[in-house]
This record gives C-alpha cells, structure tokens and sequence, in this order.
C-alpha cells in the first residue's frame, strides 16, 4: 500500500510516497481503509523538528483520517464495517492499524471529508467557545476566521448570539469568512487593521486567537475591560504572550492541555451537529496522498481557507 514517509527533518520534499505492506489487525486492533487523511500545520512543525509533540525519523506523519473498518483481530468485536475517525498518529496511508480507543464514529448524515474536517478543529472550537463563556450581545473577534477551527467558532460564537469580527488575510479568506457568519471581515495584513476595528465596533469582549506573533499581540490590545483572551495555535511561529492584567482574562496554552478531558464527547457532539446541519466545515483543498508535500507547501504559504485533506 502507499504511504508517506519521513525520513529525516526539513522541508515538504522529506514526505516521500513509499510502498510498504499493509497492517494487520493485532490483538486488540481494527484496520480502516483511509478515504481521506487530514493534515494539520501541526503536522508542518513535526516535520521540521520543531513540534510541539516528538517524532523520531523514520516516521509516518499525520494524526487523524477517515474510512471504514475492514478487519478485526482478536478481542475486538462490533466494529468491522463501520464508518469511523481515527484518532491517532500515522495517518497519511491508504489503511491504518489503530485500537477501538481511537475511533470515533462518523454519523449517518456525514461525508468522510466533512466528518475529517471536524476532528481536530471540532472539539478545539467547542471548548475554545465553552471555555470563554461566549454570551448573548457581546462582540468576538476571531483570527484567523477563514481557518479550520476558524471558521467553526465564527459559527459557534454567532449561534452563542455574539456579534462576531472575522480576521483573515486576503480577499478569498475574507469572503469565506463572510460565508460562515462574520458579521464584519478585516484584513490584518492591511496596515491599521486593529485601528479599523476600533473604529467601526470599539473593543471587543472576547478575542479567540490562532494566529499569535505581532497578529495576536494586536488582536490582545482590542480586548475590552473585564473581557476574555484565549490564543489556541501559533502558526506565525510563537503564541502571543500578553502582559499580565487584571482586567482580562487570559486562556493560554497551558489551560488548553487540560482540553483533552471531555475531548471524545466533544468530538462526537460536532459530529452531530454537523450531521444535523447546524456546523459546516470548510474545506478549503484536497490534495491526492502521493501529493502530500504539496499540502505542506500549501498551508505553511497561507494559500489554503478552511481545512486541507489528502485523498489516497
């Protein structure tokens, strides 16, 4: 079967396609047909041996796919067949080996891309806008809003009844942004950007910041008396770090390791929601998985809105 290999550190050109024999479902293990595998910028970090999770050369890169189980072996029982999320590492390969415990079930109602775009971003943007305490009336910024998890706590905060301002970079991500639910889109890499939100709303309530670097320090500055500040992701290369106040509540990264209590509920809750129509995720591109240096490239270039997916 074809995977993706990295066998040392560096830049896209180390995801090399390879041939190697498909998995065996071990005791205690299923085997899923991947129909698609997601790709997180967290993955581009991994690769460049400066994630925040180790890796050690060779490895096969990815944490999360989508597909059906077409083998058991001993000691698991109910799963052959069924359309499930693997929740893992090793994902960027036609067939994946991975115990029950990494499953998740994916809901009639829910193609496999959709049901992908939604595992990781997902349950992030659950708990973002849970931890936050979004309430009715109140102004959110969110930046990036065209990005996976984005793009879905637009959604949320405007369902939670919040008036939300959508940052992103460039028309395309401006107008997906406005798809969602943006109630008012600005360009941070425009010169002025937090001046211009100043002007036409005020500070905000609550900002909700993946992007940290200079962008997040900005996006810190707009946050309102008594409001509440979380940053989430990094890909400008490090996570805001904002002077202590008393008067707003910081979410760092440190209270966001205690996420992943809950974590599996809250992935299954999205699910449904999406199901039923109440969330959609954005996929931006898909690429084929022999291609998977070329979605690297991608996202560590911003050219990508939403999610990205690999496709054997």
């Amino acid at each position: 079967m074809l995977t993706i290999r990295v066998d040392e550190f560096g830049d896209p050109s180390v995801l090399r396609p390879v041939e190697v024999p498909a998995p065996a479902a071990g005791h205690g293990e299923v085997v899923v047909e991947v129909e698609t595998a997601g790709v997180l910028f967290l993955d581009t970090m991994i690769r460049r041996g400066d994630g925040p999770y180790p890796a050690t050369p060779p490895y096969v890169p990815g944490r999360g796919a989508a597909g059906r189980v077409v083998a058991v072996g001993p000691g698991v029982d109910g799963w052959l067949g069924r359309r499930v999320l693997v929740d893992g590492p090793g994902t960027y390969a036609e067939q994946v080996a991975a115990p029950p415990s990494a499953l998740v079930p994916i809901p009639d109602g829910l193609d496999a891309a959709e049901a992908m775009a939604l595992l990781h971003d997902g349950g992030t943007a659950l708990a973002l806008i849970g931890a936050v305490g979004v309430r009715p009336g109140e102004s959110v910024l969110v930046l990036p809003a065209a990005g996976g998890a984005g793009s879905l706590l637009v959604q949320l905060a405007r369902r939670a009844g919040a008036r939300v301002v959508g940052a992103a970079r460039g028309a395309a991500k401006l107008a997906v942004a406005r798809e969602v639910g943006a109630d008012l889109v600005v360009d941070y890499g425009v010169p002025g950007w937090a001046d211009a939100i100043r002007r036409r709303v005020g500070r905000v309530d609550v900002v909700l910041d993946g992007v940290g670097g200079d962008l997040g320090t900005e996006a810190f500055g707009l946050v309102a008396e008594g409001g509440r500040y979380s940053h989430y992701g990094a890909p400008s290369g490090r996570p805001t770090t904002p002077a202590a106040t008393p008067d707003v509540q910081v979410l760092g990264m440190a209270q966001l390791a205690g996420f992943a209590r809950g974590r599996r509920e809250r992935q299954e809750r999205v699910l449904r929601e999406a199901a039923a129509g109440r969330l959609t995720p954005v996929i931006g591109r898909t690429f084929p998985l022999a291609k998977a240096a070329d979605a690297h490239t991608a996202l560590e270039n911003r050219e990508i809105a939403g999610k990205a997916l690999l496709i054997p």
